[in-house]
């Protein structure tokens, strides 16, 4: 075999390294969910198990990797090389897409990205042999094998509906029997709860989950199909008694060892039945490779590769280093807990802290469309039934000190349970279904039933869940489309496309997961703000940058608008929501503080913080608001001011550019008298220019839409002018408190 093809090989088994840390990190989510989410146990005893279940699901894997070789498109109808290029194709197309999601934080499907990418490669490759042989597209189905590929994608798909309404479902009816006040009550119930879920957690795992397994043999199969009722069956009893006794003698948490089990489940199922969408395509590319090593001396471009379709054993050692490679992922990845906070957050219990997601029109729709529909229910349900299920549906009080969970045992365990068993129903019929799709829908129908969803966060929730269900869509489309394009140009720049579409995306792997220096920076950070002293260093830099970011920008703006220059405004509102977002990051680092930071005042001095980073934020979108006015009115061609009002709005840039020192002096060394002089007499000078505009318009031949936008330049600079008026003040108030506080430590002391 030509050296290129084995060249073409290594890279892909790069890329299958590469691919498996990007997906695990992506996938963690499925089986880690529930056990973070409800803290049953610390993260790394959570990550251990959740290991130790992937490195096994990983060894006796190998009953789905027939997927990748013959699941999608007949590999009869095309050459070595053909398969090579959509071998190749594929993994490029999905490195990149998984990377992408992952950077911002979405669970997406892996199954859905390589079923697509399969399906769009064959599709591609397909298209450019009969375009090239002169025939035309109405031969493409027999390329690919369609109809088995879209029942793949339909079992997913209504997937996202099942899981969702499963969840709800059993949720609901669960947390009517024991409520959120389950301790009485599960200490008689608990040991049937219990023994129930491990039956289900057994069936799933041993029966279904592990179908595919070397050491499945077709006799042990027989054998559970045959008794496999009775063997759930004694598996319950025996663990319902075991599990009561257990609880009234020892004091045994039934929840944590159902939650652990669950996740260890989870996890083996994950790595058995999602491993084809990381090492799938490169294994399939190596056994394409020794077929056609076998032939001698074949031609790549005329040796068909039929024998793709035939059972190959898929290769013991390859499929143990791919499971301590996910394992190695699981403790390492940052993006795995970015995801995993993602979904934690969406089905959490808790609110009022910050939502992830934005409302969206769609969103709103549905909740107010939810809430019609409860109207109409409650309108014909008896007020005392509605009354006993309010009781049963009732929060937990929380004492003192006692910290609220994302979500509790009860729906922690369900997540896990209902999960289990859909994944299972779908791997007994050789369907590739998604771990994503099942247990994140799973979570939501659960949190949905446990009333999470409130009127305080239904329309985040709604909108994110909306957000992530999309964003697959956007997988399965884009999946479909980028490897055609892919495989198009490796078929027609041959060896110089292949090499160039491997520094492409080798150079996008290494920028998109090497920390940016402001993730390194706001890392830093939340470890620096761990009292009144890292607070006051923080504002003393953040307040001065970010005040002199946004009077440059206004000048620019200025400037811009003046000049008649859509380009440059179309700059400053880039720069501008940028400079908003930074300042989002530096307050969003308030929820990370310390809740037991030391010192008297680090109460008052965490709220400073906030305050201060709220004013500044809100500065910042008044920015945003005013060069966006002053971009659209230079792209509607309206009139640019001229004369004395130019010269006016350009003086007043200037000053507020010129406020920048005065104001590091006052907050960094505490002398206000320049500033306050200068922010007086700016403030004088703006009052005199709002009032001759306004008094005359006519005589500076504004129209109502130019007089508005000059109002609108100078109610800017009144906004900054307040905003950091009281931000000063603030960090004035925060230094002065600490200074009393460093000053009367030694008296205390004597004292004591």
């Amino acid at each position: 075999m030509d050296i290129f093809f084995w060249v073409v090989l290594g890279f892909l088994a790069l890329l299958a390294v590469i691919d498996l840390f990007v997906g695990v990190s992506n996938d963690a989510v499925n089986f880690l969910n529930s056990a973070v989410g409800s803290r049953i146990a610390p993260f790394k005893v959570i990550l251990t198990v959740a290991g130790v279940g992937v490195l096994l699901g990983a060894t006796f894997s190998g009953g789905m990797m027939g997927i990748a070789r013959s699941g999608v498109f007949h590999p009869a109808m095309f050459s070595f090389s053909d398969v090579i290029a959509i071998y190749f194709a594929v993994m490029v197309t999905d490195v990149i897409l998984l990377n992408a999601f992952n950077r911002m934080g979405l669970p997406t499907s892996t199954t859905v990205s390589i079923v697509f990418e399969l399906l769009g490669a064959g599709a591609g490759m397909a298209a450019n042999r009969l375009i090239g042989m002169g025939e035309g597209l109405s031969a493409l189905g027999d390329y690919l094998n369609s109809g088995k590929a879209f029942g793949m994608i339909s079992a997913i798909l209504v997937s996202v509906v099942v899981a969702f309404v499963a969840g709800a479902l059993v949720q609901w009816v669960t947390r009517l029997v024991f409520s959120f006040r389950y301790d009485l009550i599960f200490r008689k119930l608990g040991g049937i709860y219990g023994g129930f879920s491990l039956a289900m957690i057994f069936y799933f795992l041993v029966m279904k989950g592990a179908k595919g397994a070397s050491f499945m043999t077709p006799e042990v199969l027989e054998f559970f199909r045959v008794n496999g009722s009775m063997v759930v069956l004694g598996i319950f009893v025996v663990c319902s008694i075991l599990l009561q006794i257990g609880m009234m003698l020892f004091h045994l948490n039934v929840f944590r060892l159902v939650i652990l089990a669950g996740t260890f489940a989870l996890a083996f199922a994950f790595a058995g039945n999602d491993l084809v969408n990381f090492v799938g395509v490169p294994i399939a590319a190596l056994d394409a490779a020794h077929i056609f090593e076998a032939a001698g001396g074949a031609d790549p471009s005329g040796f068909m590769m039929g024998g793709l379709a035939e059972a190959i054993p898929a290769p013991g050692l390859l499929l143990l280093l791919s499971g301590v490679v996910m394992v190695a992922t699981l403790f390492l990845s940052k993006s795995a807990r970015k995801v995993i906070e993602t979904s934690v957050n969406l089905s959490a219990s808790s609110n009022g802290t910050r939502e992830k997601f934005g409302a969206t029109p769609l969103g709103r729709a549905v909740v107010r469309g939810s809430m019609a529909l409860g109207d109409l229910i409650h309108a014909f349900v008896p007020a005392g039934i509605q009354r006993g299920i309010n009781r049963r549906f009732e929060p937990k009080v929380f004492e003192k000190g006692e910290e609220a969970l994302p979500f509790d045992y009860i729906r922690a365990s369900l997540n896990l349970i209902v999960s289990a068993i859909l994944i299972a129903s779908a791997t007994s019929l050789k369907l590739p279904l998604s771990t994503t799709y099942v247990t994140f829908m799973v979570a939501m129908g659960s949190s949905f039933a446990d009333r999470a969803w409130d009127r305080e966060t239904a329309v985040y929730r709604v909108s994110g869940v909306i957000t992530v269900i999309s964003g697959w869509f956007v997988t399965a489309f884009s999946a479909f489309i980028a490897a055609a394009v892919m495989v198009s140009i490796v078929n027609l720049g041959g060896f110089a496309a292949y090499l160039v579409l491997m520094a492409l995306v080798l150079f996008i792997i290494f920028k998109t997961n090497v920390k940016s220096s402001r993730e390194k920076e706001m890392d830093r950070e939340v470890v620096a703000l761990s009292g009144p002293d890292g607070i006051r260093t923080k504002l003393e830099k953040s307040i001065p940058a970010n005040f002199g970011r946004s009077a440059d920008l206004f000048a620019l703006t200025v400037d811009s608008f003046l000049s008649d220059n859509l380009p440059g405004l179309k700059k400053a509102v880039n720069l501008a929501s940028e400079q908003r977002d930074r300042i989002s990051d530096d307050r969003a680092l308030y929820y990370a503080m310390p809740a037991d930071t030391e010192g008297y005042d680090s109460a008052d001095s965490k709220y400073f913080y906030y305050r201060s980073c709220t004013g500044m934020k809100e500065a910042a979108s008044s920015l945003i608001r005013t060069v966006s006015l002053a971009r659209d009115h230079v792209a509607n061609r309206h009139r640019i001011f001229s004369g004395d009002l130019a010269t006016e709005l350009q003086a007043v840039a200037h000053d507020l550019v010129a406020l920048k020192q005065p104001l590091e002096k006052a907050v960094r060394h505490g002398d206000k008298s320049e500033f306050q002089l200068k922010l007086h007499a700016l403030n004088e000078r703006i009052d005199r220019i709002q009032e001759t505009v306004l008094g005359d318009r006519e005589h500076f031949g504004l129209s109502l839409r130019g007089a508005e936008l000059y109002m609108n330049f100078l109610q800017f600079l009144r906004e900054i002018l307040g905003r950091y008026t009281v931000v000063t003040g603030l960090e004035s108030r925060l230094t002065g408190r600490e200074k009393t506080e460093r000053a009367a430590g030694p008296s205390r002391a004597a004292a004591g």
